[in-house]
């Protein structure tokens, strides 16, 4: 038996605050051909899960939470429990693969058994299928959930693959107690080593998530139906782009995620101020040989976006700074180190706390934003070619938005979630990023570097600035 991480078990804890909510973080790949037969695909399944024995493990609870739960082998594990079998009505379309994608991500995974699915979905327009593979957030993050993906398609000699956790056949009651009490007794001494630094870089993001953003109709309760909508633009394309303006892909990313939400605010008639929108960026913390395992490490950032700025250059480079200042305030890696803190300290009142503030109405942020970088090579199943990869992700915390970023080759697709009831006008956040992104793409045709060797966005930005004031 392995315990689950603090944030692994956060994010039951956070599902179990909404009955609204599901936290499985799902992708779609869109493959060639004919979907296999149920023998075919069920047998290299089997195959596959030979290499990840926590694919086959389910979640224990202690009673009352005293002790850290513990990923465990289910005793009635069956493949076919984690296969479903679906089939588009006519015309097939991507419309009609959208609703199936929403329906999927409103639904819970069962706890009493291990928590992934996969679901194969036969007669997509265009001779296609489609695979949608989900799993809790509590047991994966978005790469390692990409990694998950990967793991289910053809391997090649180059693959790794996931290493199996380790197994601990000792009676998990009496080490999860004996483990309480010597925690209890080295919190005294462990904890002031990472209070005070820790708590110095967090304030900023303690202030900013408690705090009631400008009142807003991102913002708000939930329902229990889902809407999901997707956009795609070439990789290369972005990076040109930022090659000329002289920033990050995700700094052109999330210039478009401000276009898009610029729009939606103008068109729902609520004015996009410049403390209108607070997003809530997570960040990877995952080394590299950890690519394979099945759990959480992220951090996040919780930046403005700048929906005021009409400008598209100007908000780029507005979120280049933004983004730079984040970066280097080390409150990404503060957070990190509260985590390792709440590791050593005992579970039940991390668990309680942790219970305690996902009930708390959060109204300081008002979107999410995940940007995943996924597999450069070419990727099949069953000999079919994955012809792209679509993500898709949850909604919680009165966020009525959610919107995750992959690429997959030169491939760059935009999925985003949306609560069915209060975001009817999902479209128009698609069509806010295809504009952001085809504005900053016609500015990178005409710029030309300024001589001081200033990036045009920032030199563009300097320059407007005084007549903003």
């Amino acid at each position: 038996m392995t315990e689950l991480r603090p944030l692994d078990s956060g994010f039951i804890e956070l599902e179990d605050s909404d009955r609204h909510i599901s936290l499985g973080i799902g992708a779609v790949a869109i493959i060639s051909g004919t979907a296999p037969k149920r023998a075919e695909f069920t047998e290299a399944l089997v195959e596959h899960l030979e290499h990840n024995t926590r694919l086959r493990q389910r979640i224990h609870r202690a009673p009352l939470d005293l002790v850290a739960p513990v990923w465990e082998d289910d005793p009635h594990f069956e493949v076919a429990r984690h296969i479903r079998w679906a089939a588009l009505p006519e015309p097939g379309d991507e419309a009609t693969l959208f609703e199936l994608i929403a329906t999927e991500l409103a639904e819970r995974l069962d706890r009493d058994h291990p928590l992934w699915q996969c679901t194969v979905v036969e007669h997509l327009a265009g001779d296609r299928w489609a695979l949608i593979v989900r799993a809790h957030h509590s047991l994966v993050d978005g790469v390692s959930g990409i990694s998950l993906l990967e793991s289910f398609c053809d391997r090649t000699t180059d693959d790794v693959p996931a290493r199996k956790p380790r197994q601990n056949h000792e009676n998990h009651t009496a080490a999860g107690w004996f483990g309480w009490v010597v925690k209890s007794l080295r919190m005294p001494l462990e904890a002031p080593r990472f209070v005070i630094g820790t708590l110095r870089s967090l304030a900023p993001i303690a202030v900013a998530a408690i705090s009631p953003a400008t009142e807003s109709s991102l913002n708000g309760p939930i329902g229990s139906q889902r809407r999901y909508v997707a956009v795609r633009t070439s990789l290369s394309d972005v990076r040109g782009i930022g090659a000329v303006l002289g920033v990050t892909v995700n700094d052109i990313v999330l210039a478009a995620v401000a276009a898009a939400y610029r729009a939606l605010l103008l068109r729902r008639g609520e004015e996009p101020t410049r403390d209108k929108l607070r997003i809530l960026v997570p960040v990877s913390m995952r080394p590299a040989e950890a690519k394979y395992a099945l759990d959480n490490r992220i951090s996040a950032i919780l930046p403005h976006l700048p929906v005021d700025i009409a400008d598209p250059v100007e908000r780029l480079g507005t979120i280049h700074d933004r983004m730079t200042a984040h970066k280097s305030d080390g409150s990404a890696q503060a957070e990190n180190s509260l985590l390792s803190m709440a590791a050593r300290l005992p579970f039940a009142p991390v668990a309680w706390t942790v219970r305690l503030a996902a009930r708390f109405p959060q109204r300081g942020v008002g979107a999410l934003a995940t940007n995943v970088p996924g597999p450069r090579r070419e990727l099949t199943v069953l000999g079919h070619k994955v012809l792209e990869l679509l993500p898709c992700v949850p909604i919680a915390m009165r966020l009525r938005t959610a919107i995750a970023i992959l690429s997959y080759g030169d491939h760059l697709a935009f999925g985003i979630t949306g609560d069915y009831d209060t975001t009817p006008d999902i479209d128009v956040i698609a069509d806010g990023i295809r504009d952001g992104i085809a504005e900053l793409a016609e500015h990178a045709t005409v710029a030309h570097l300024p001589q001081d060797g200033t990036s045009p966005a920032r030199a563009h930005r300097d320059h407007e600035a005084p007549a903003r004031g």
